[in-house]
């Protein structure tokens, strides 16, 4: 019997509240995000106590969820610091703790019983066993280890009980260690991964050195452009959202808190149109096996940067394919050019006589990177692909009429032949 569609949430990462709101405004269903301390990703500018409170408001009052993460592997002397971050967590309606460490799950369920309980990739969960252990513990979902194919999560599925959720990673970096669990980066410059301050030695270059030539470094070679012995690829599920539906993951997990509000606009964007695609293609008597998402979505996803995307190890296996880079660096994702904002902002009154012609209507934007008269841009907004025009005119904030506008943060005016709504993103074609 074909399996009924039950849309998996689309989970987004925010850094900061201005991630934070762009993941919302282009399709969120969720966000994690971490306090300043306790959190996997200490390179983002997390939120303090206060703006935890406020983001919790902010999601709730919209309807969407928020979840905590707080799964590093703590020492014992961070635990008096760690209990009292939880009390305080405890006044704030959160509706998820991610944990890896077994310790920090019973302290949280000791000062916060009715809190639910993610367990965190660090915990690298690969089987039903191990899946039913941590339920035991009281785990309300399982954020699934990377390395897992999807036919091991449907093992997974069909032995918990029904109304476990199953979270797993489809879009973002990966890491060459066991569900990141790394001790390189302390070893090489003092910075623990596991307390979420990775230096990312994986994504340098090495050499080697004979020991009795030590003034004759030797590059490890696999290409003309270096070495990538520990880089990997960047995962990017876009084209296969049904097949992993199928398996019954039941959030999909966004990486990438420390990067920017620009990525999570557009990556979460590029989800929620492939997931509601699939739906409205179920709906109409497809088989969510055979749907194929708008081919236009993986431009999108293309166009932030990102390293050479591949499936993770959905379909292969982590011994046979490392899933490695094969080039340096990052693929350069398109300029962010501005955002529509301020609607309710008086416009200036010379404008006011030509603000609506048979060419559309100037709208307010406030400028992240230079733009220029008679380039070629693109507005995204939610629900949609970017749909390029001909900036034809330019306005400065007193409303006079310029060039280019080349400075970060200034407020502009410029035409657009359709409509535009506060917070949609202007960016380079």
């Amino acid at each position: 019997m074909e399996k009924k569609l039950i849309l998996p949430e689309v989970l987004a990462p925010a850094g900061n509240f201005e991630k934070l709101r762009a993941a919302v405004r282009f399709g969120a269903d969720a966000v994690y995000l971490a306090g300043r301390r306790f959190g996997m990703r200490q390179a983002s500018e997390n939120f303090s106590l206060e703006e935890l409170a406020e983001a919790a408001e902010y999601m709730h009052s919209r309807g969407k969820k928020m979840y905590l993460t707080v799964n590093i592997l703590p020492h014992g002397p961070e635990y008096p610091a760690l209990r009292e971050f939880i009390r305080e967590c405890a006044k704030i309606d959160i509706d998820g703790y991610i944990v890896a460490d077994l310790g920090v799950i019973a302290m949280i369920k000791e000062i916060n019983p009715s809190a639910d309980i993610h367990i965190s990739t660090q915990a690298s969960i690969v089987s039903p066993e191990a899946a039913l252990e941590y339920i035991k513990l009281g785990a309300t979902r399982l954020v699934l280890a990377r390395e897992l194919s999807l036919k091991e999560i449907r093992a997974i599925r069909d032995r918990i009980p029904e109304h476990i959720e199953l979270e797993a990673f489809v879009h973002g970096s990966m890491c060459v260690s066991y569900s990141g669990r790394c001790m390189l980066s302390d070893f090489m410059v003092n910075r623990s991964a596991n307390h979420g301050a990775c230096a990312q030695p994986c994504r340098w270059n090495y050499k080697i050195v004979e020991e009795k030539r030590p003034d004759e470094a030797m590059p490890i070679v696999e290409t003309d452009e270096g070495t990538f012995i520990m880089s990997s690829k960047d995962m990017c599920m876009i084209n296969h959202v049904g097949e992993l539906v199928d398996a019954g993951i039941s959030s999909f997990k966004l990486e990438g808190r420390v990067r920017s509000a620009y990525y999570a606009a557009v990556v979460t964007n590029a989800y929620r149109i492939a997931l509601d695609g699939l739906r409205d293609f179920v709906e109409a008597g497809g088989n969510m096996l055979d749907y194929v998402p708008d081919p236009a979505l993986y431009a999108e996803v293309d166009s932030v940067s990102h390293r050479e995307y591949a499936t993770g190890f959905y379909f292969d296996n982590p011994r046979e394919d490392s899933k490695l880079v094969t080039q340096p660096g990052y693929m350069r994702e398109k300029a962010y050019l501005a955002v529509a904002e301020d609607f309710d902002e008086p416009m200036p009154e010379n404008l006011k006589e030509i603000e609506v012609n048979e060419q559309g209507k100037l709208y307010r934007f406030r400028q992240r990177n230079k733009l220029v008269q008679s380039m070629t841009a693109e507005l995204l907004t939610p629900g949609k692909v970017g749909v390029p025009f001909t900036v034809a005119e330019l306005y400065d904030g007193d409303g006079v009429a310029v060039e280019s506008a080349p400075h970060p943060s200034r407020i502009f005016y410029t035409r657009v032949p359709f409509e535009v709504k506060e917070g949609d993103i202007l960016r380079a074609e």
